[in-house]
This record gives structure tokens, sequence and C-alpha cells, in this order.
């Protein structure tokens, strides 16, 4: 199909998404009707497809720009948590959200290898020899991460090194995950790509700046936080996986039919990354760049990971299904 041909056959649907969402972000979306819910569905996923079409062959980056922001707007509209009642909110994240999990686990784990295990060898490489670093990163980014880790910057000290660290963390991983999940929708390769490639990013960059001997200052930041934002980077690509496999594995029904039932599965994961990274936000915002001793953080920090490992093994195990 030429360039010419595709625009042409596109444009309609492209335009007729962007009128849908408009009307999204004047209200909600749970205030469509079932038709206007399910072409918002079908259209965000065709506008991903469009989207990836446009990138591998390279037809130009206003075409890139213009669906790559449709399909952010089109996330933002309509895997933002719904406004509900707070019992129900509050039912989702306490008991739903960690049940649905655990039923699908298998692509938890998958994910955490994915995500863990490249980054863990890429750590271990750069760490023995840092002049490996510059081959996943660019010299002059390794050098700014070392200047925000080091010694010679304290806290609070108004240099602003502390936003510098907190927007770098929060545009990355939330990137990240937004990136792992919606990718799935290109039968799960994109998520593994996403998984692996940034793993092997932020293994180089601990690598590094413990080769650099800032451990100290590097793992006080990020324990904290890290516990919701790294957790919920691994759900999201688990969200992406589950999306990718009904495509691939659609079983007796028909691969739409299996993208309807299942990817409602993959919707509620990929809230529940939301609402731990909304988390993480938080504590990365006013914890982790704070003046507390570092040994402080290094309790909280533990005591973060805990909860979080005992929140989405425990909660919900009680509650019954309604």
């Amino acid at each position: 199909m030429t360039k010419a041909r595709f625009l042409k056959e596109r444009r309609t649907s492209w335009q007729r998404f962007e009128q849908l969402l408009l009307k999204a972000e004047r209200a909600r979306v749970s205030r469509f009707s079932g038709a206007e819910v399910s072409e918002f569905s079908r259209l965000f996923r065709e506008v991903c497809y469009d989207l990836a079409t446009v990138r591998s062959r390279d037809w130009g980056r206003d075409i890139e720009g213009y669906l790559n922001d449709l399909v952010v707007r089109g996330h933002n509209g309509f895997y933002r948590a719904p406004p509900g009642r707070p019992r129900a909110i509050t039912r989702f994240l306490f008991s739903e959200f960690p049940r649905l999990l655990r039923s699908n686990v298998a692509y938890f784990w998958v994910a955490l290898a994915l995500f863990c295990i490249p980054g863990a060898i890429g750590g271990v490489v750069v760490g023995r020899n840092p002049s490996f670093a510059e081959r996943i990163l660019p010299a002059e980014a390794l050098s700014q991460m070392e200047a925000m880790y080091s010694d010679s910057l304290e806290d609070g000290d108004g240099t602003g090194a502390e936003g510098l660290m907190t927007g770098f963390y929060v545009y990355n991983n939330v990137g990240i995950a937004f990136r792992c999940y919606a990718t799935g929708i290109l039968f799960g390769v994109g998520t593994v790509f996403f998984l692996v490639t940034n793993s092997l990013v932020i293994g180089t960059i601990t690598g590094y700046l413990v080769a650099q001997g800032h451990s100290e200052r590097f793992f006080s930041f990020v324990i904290s936080h890290g516990a919701f934002e790294l957790t919920a980077i691994v759900v999201a690509g688990a969200a992406g996986l589950l999306l990718g496999h009904s495509i691939v594995h659609p079983g007796p029904n028909t691969r739409l039919e299996s993208l309807k039932r299942r990817g409602l599965d993959s919707v509620r994961l990929a809230a529940g990354a939301g609402a731990m990274l909304a988390v993480a936000a938080l504590i990365e915002a006013f914890w982790s760049p704070s003046g507390v001793s570092s040994a402080m953080k290094f309790a909280v920090g533990s005591l973060l990971w805990i909860l979080v490992i005992s929140y989405l093994a425990f909660a919900g195990r009680d509650a019954r299904t309604t």
C-alpha cells in the first residue's frame, strides 16, 4: 500500500476518533453510549496499528506525530480511572486489582523476567567495565546522571538537582509503563521489546553509578518510590502481554472476540498500574529527594517493598466476587 492510499483510506477513521476524543475530554468516556464505547475502543486499536505502520515505513514525522498524539490522548481518555462511588474505587484497588493480577500471574512472571534479567546482566557488565555504558547511552547522558548523584550536590541546596531527578524518573518510568502496555496490541512483541530495552537502560545507569561510587545516594533515592514505580511497570508489561496473547492465541474465539473479552482484563490491570504510579509520584516528589538520612530512606524503602509485595500477594483473598 502506498502512502497516499493509506492516508486516503485511514483519514476518515482518524477524524472520527478525534471527534470522540473531544467528547471524552469535555466529559468522560463513561458517558458514552455502549455503541460509542465500542467504537472508541475499536478506533483506538486501529490508530495504534496505524502508528506502528507509519513508523515502520518511515512515512514522515508529521503523520507519526499526529497519530502519536491521538494514541496518547486516547489512552488518557479511555484508561484513566472511571468516575464512580469511592467505595467502588476502593474495592477495585484493594481487592479486585490484586486478585485479577494473581489470576494472570503467569504474565506477571514473564514480564518480571524480561524487565529484571537483561538489566541485571547489563548492570553487572557495566559495573565491572563502565566504558560499556556508552554503548547503551550517550556519554553526555551518563555525565548528567553522575552529576545528579554527585556528593557535591547536597539536598535542598537550591540547585534544582532534586527536580531534575524527579522529572527524569517520572517521565522515564511513566513513559515505559505506557509503552509496555499499549504496544501489547502488536501481538505482544512491542511489550517484550520495551521491557527488555528499558531494562538494559536502567541496568546500565545503575551499574555505571555504582562503578562511579554513587551507590548510596542512588539507591537511597530510588528505593522508596521504586517499590511502586518499578512494580507498576512490570504490571503494565503483564497487561501488555495479556493483550498480545489474546490476539496471538484467541482459543476457540475469533481474535476480535478474544480481544474484547481478555482486553478488558488488560485494561483493568493497566488501571491498577496507573494507581501505583500515582502513589510512586507522590513519594518521589516529597520523600525521595528529601534531606532525610540514607539509613532512614533504606528502612522506609524496605518497608514499602514489603508492603507492595504483601498487597499484591494477599489483598482481596478473602473478598467474595460479586
